[in-house]
């Protein structure tokens, strides 16, 4: 992997000093902090909080339904307005705190997304809700890009970035199955009010936090890219939109050929085709493309894509199989993914501390050998399956595969990336997760709900619970193959070197 040359070579540290290596060796990073294990909680758990909301909503949406009187269209809002913000305005969000600072972006994410949860959790009306969660997302997509920033400029190189970058690999991984159990258990034993107003004391809790234990990165003064950002924002949420706009649905009506979808993808192609003409001819853009010019780097991003994808399609409708096929309540289908949370933060740990022994490649080669192993094992699941054999197992085989994958991905994309780009590569990092997830429900969810209308069509009329276990078998067999892509870009484009990744072992 080349390391970019506008950062200075590492100086290995020597034997019983792994981890003393400061940030100071790189002049533009921050001082340091005197409060690394709080810095670690509050990015952490920043992060945890944005992954988990995606989908901590969904569980809620029935009640939300009933509550507020919403249409079976407008309820998709709730889920699409804010994927639409926090894609589009990541890499505006990720410019941002490369020039303001990272620290202060951050913060004014955290809060603003805490304030728009609120406002989510006091809604009365369709509209009201749903213009709280677009304000979410555009709230995210301030604080998840410098998040990510900030452990590449905080923590001082060896044991205790490899933590950090453990632990928030750990977050991002498991941030789907804690959101399915945190929207079961609130939306039982509180209200789906909860689902919004949890984040409130959290992300206030968490900008005190920042304020006291994370030092300010240094601002890189420079013209910020308006045109760019005009044509980067559309695309985006173009895409985005269009891409979830498009998947059939349980009714069986596909929109791929509606002109609305048609339209939004097209207008996405031309937006992104302007602005990658505006990046590549302005003097300072809003994304640097030279960070693509890594091999390894444009990889990360596109394995991240195909590891999006079968995530989201997977949590979505293992949890449509569990509540609808087996009867679970919500709370019930939330705590079925305990085995995956259980299994993923093991193997992360395991994982972060091989890292720097065997390097990334390796593990990563590993984990996507294994990650289609696992779907495919999961698309086997039926209606008298049980739940250890059908479910449980195959959970933590896929657990194992993403706790080897997360861990060295994250290392590998903020290895030898320059702290002036800091901000906007780790906005692509979140925007690959973005456009995947909606890409893969997208793709997965027209075949699935395909399969289950067919089946509902043909003379036998199998039923319901019959028909939809088929789609979830399909819907599966495609998150393998993704799976199977992922393999395939890791062994033809991934090429770091152990020696580029910080050095020390890594304690969990």
């Amino acid at each position: 992997m080349a390391i970019d040359q506008t950062r200075p070579r590492r100086r290995p540290a020597s034997r019983g000093q792994a981890g003393a290596v400061t940030a100071g060796t790189d002049p533009s990073a921050p001082a340091g902090s005197q409060h690394l294990g709080l810095a670690l909680v509050v990015i952490s758990m920043a992060q945890l909080m944005l992954v988990l909301d995606e989908l901590i909503v969904n569980t809620a949406l029935p009640h939300i339904q009933h509550a507020l009187g919403f249409s079976g269209t407008g309820l998709e809002w709730i889920v699409t307005g804010y994927a639409i913000t926090f894609g589009g305005l990541l890499i505006l969000g990720g410019r941002a705190g490369d020039i303001l600072g990272r620290r202060r972006m951050f913060i004014a994410g955290v809060i603003a997304f805490a304030l728009a949860s609120l406002l989510g959790g006091l809604a009365t009306t369709a509209w009201w809700l749903i213009a709280s969660r677009a304000l979410q997302g555009a709230a995210a997509a301030v604080a998840a890009p410098a998040a990510l920033s900030l452990i590449a400029v905080t923590f001082p190189e060896g044991v205790q970035r490899n933590r950090a970058l453990g632990v928030y690999a750990a977050m991002t991984g498991m941030g789907g199955a804690v959101g399915v159990i945190a929207g079961g258990l609130l939306t039982t034993y509180a209200s789906w009010r909860w689902v919004f107003f949890v984040n409130v004391p959290i992300g206030l809790a968490l900008a005190v936090g920042a304020r006291y234990a994370i030092p300010e990165t240094q601002r890189h003064a420079r013209r910020l890219d308006l045109p760019g950002a005009v044509a980067a924002t559309a695309g985006f949420a173009l895409l985005v939109y269009g891409l979830t706009r498009a998947a059939t649905g349980p009714d069986g009506i596909s929109h791929w050929g509606d002109t609305a979808t048609i339209a939004s993808l097209a207008g996405a192609g031309v937006a992104l085709i302007a602005f990658v003409i505006i990046e590549a001819r302005t003097a300072e853009p809003l994304l640097p493309l030279r960070i693509f010019a890594d091999r390894t780097r444009a990889g990360v991003y596109l394995i991240l894509l195909c590891l999006a994808s079968a995530f989201f399609g997977f949590f979505f409708f293992l949890t449509q199989f569990l509540q609808v096929v087996w009867g679970y309540s919500p709370l019930k289908g939330g705590l079925a993914y305990l085995p995956f949370i259980g299994a993923f933060i093991v193997m992360a740990g395991i994982s972060s501390k091989l890292v720097n022994r065997v390097g990334a490649r390796p593990l990563m080669t590993v984990g996507a050998v294994i990650a289609p192993v696992g779907l495919f094992w999961l698309s086997r699941v039926h209606e008298g399956s049980h739940y250890l054999t059908g479910v449980a197992l195959p959970l933590i085989v896929f657990a194992m595969a993403a706790g080897l994958i997360f861990v060295p991905l994250t290392m590998t994309l903020v290895a030898g990336i320059s702290d002036r780009d800091s901000g906007v590569g780790s906005s692509m990092f979140n925007a690959g997760q973005q456009v995947g997830g909606s890409l893969g429900l997208a793709i997965i969810g027209t075949v699935a709900w395909t399969v289950v209308n067919h089946r509902l069509r043909s003379p036998t009329h199998p039923g319901y619970a019959h028909a939809l276990s088929s789609g979830v078998t399909s819907a599966m067999e495609i998150g393998a193959c993704a799976g199977l892509l992922a393999l395939v870009i890791t062994l033809v484009a991934i090429r770091v070197r152990r020696e580029d990744l910080p050095d020390g072992p890594v304690v969990m």
